[in-house]
């Protein structure tokens, strides 16, 4: 049988996990945090970097750091997972879903403008497949509007933009704030797990503050304070130092976790092309803009039907491949906002995308003979 997923384990988690817990204090922000955090603000040009317990509640730290209020509106892509628009509906956001560019299912920048109302707080631009969405357009449209601009970066560890000044930037470090994930599906794991990567410093000081259940906690234990209480709100989103010292292991190992990745996914695209071609099957597309993170293989058929054959078939042979979304706008939740709208390229991932099996230790060429013979 071959997995969607399978999770990869680099053989140090269970040893620095032992670690963590000989250092006798196993809560959030001790030794494998700090190493962690610090580790992404020196590797990527990250200003200030808060691990959480998931992307979700990195979102939702976002959305009480840019004080969304009832009413305000949210622009973010319909194609997405429901935590992106979760945590700006839970602080009384009403949600303006755009739809996805024709070419792949990051969000069309070029219809963004047309979305933007006085009433408008920030763009939420997701990197899909840890592809970046042209974040020079996007930045324009935040910069003339004064938005605020949040880069659901879920699926983009080590991957990067290059703007049109030619500087080459990691995704994550562009807009106000960014938030990762570390579930046990992504390139980098720690079962659950997140971070909030802080790029605007004046959101530093109450990202803390909020990350510590609103109180000034670390500024206590750093001694910049004689005592601490209840400043602000907040929620207990920092991760248990079991969780860190998981994910320690995985980056010490992360250029090796990348190097097969992509090597996987290299096979997937050399071995498909001809057969997608003919089939006018469309293969993951990667702008000139972007780098190619390997998070994930997908293929984008003609109709929902092909799709479909394609799925059953790999079945029989005990290959889960699956799709992903259903777009947001189409859900049961969000019907009741009687909003009406047609976004057709999300309609079309949603019924025609599908993900094919993607971990370290897969051999792809197994379900390239299955899907192409």
């Amino acid at each position: 049988m071959i997995p969607f997923n399978k999770p990869y384990f680099t053989g140090q988690e269970t040893e620095y996990i032992k670690d963590a817990v000989a250092k006798g204090k196993i809560s959030g922000n001790g030794y494998y945090t700090q190493l962690c955090q610090t580790y992404f603000e020196k590797k990527y040009g990250f200003s200030k970097c808060l691990l959480t317990t998931s992307c979700t509640d990195a979102l939702e730290m976002a959305a009480i750091l840019i004080d969304v209020k009832e009413g305000d509106e949210i622009i973010m892509p319909s194609y997405t997972f429901v935590s992106t628009a979760n945590a700006f509906v839970l602080r009384g956001a009403k949600i303006i879903f755009a739809d996805s560019n024709p070419k792949h299912p990051g969000i069309d920048e070029d219809k963004l403008e047309a979305l933007v109302t006085p009433k408008t707080k920030a763009i939420v631009p997701v990197h899909y497949a840890g592809v970046a969405c042209d974040m020079d357009k996007i930045m324009d449209v935040a910069q003339k509007y004064n938005l605020y601009v949040i880069e659901d970066a879920a699926q983009a560890i080590d991957s990067f933009y290059t703007g049109k000044d030619g500087v080459k930037r990691a995704l994550g470090s562009i807009g106000h704030l960014a938030a990762f994930s570390f579930h046990e599906t992504k390139n980098i794991i720690s079962g659950e797990g997140g971070m909030l990567v802080i790029n605007d410093p004046t959101f530093s000081k109450r990202a803390e503050i909020i990350w510590e259940k609103g109180t000034n906690r670390s500024a206590f234990f750093r001694g910049e304070v004689d005592k601490y209480g209840w400043v602000d709100i907040g929620s207990s989103f920092l991760p248990s130092e079991i969780i860190a010292a998981f994910l320690w292991a995985q980056l010490e190992n992360s250029e090796a976790i990348q190097s097969k990745r992509k090597e996987i996914w290299n096979q997937y695209f050399e071995g498909l092309k001809n057969w997608a071609e003919h089939h006018k099957v469309q293969l993951p597309f990667v702008p000139e803009h972007a780098t190619n993170n390997a998070h994930m293989f997908y293929l984008v058929f003609p109709t929902l039907e092909q799709r479909q054959a394609v799925i059953n078939a790999l079945k029989e042979k005990d290959i889960y491949a699956v799709f992903h979304y259903i777009s947001l706008h189409s859900s049961l939740y969000f019907d009741k906002q009687h909003w009406g709208g047609q976004l057709s390229q999300s309609d079309n991932y949603s019924n025609c995308l599908l993900r094919l099996p993607f971990y370290f230790e897969l051999n792809p060429s197994v379900v390239i003979d299955a899907i192409i013979k």
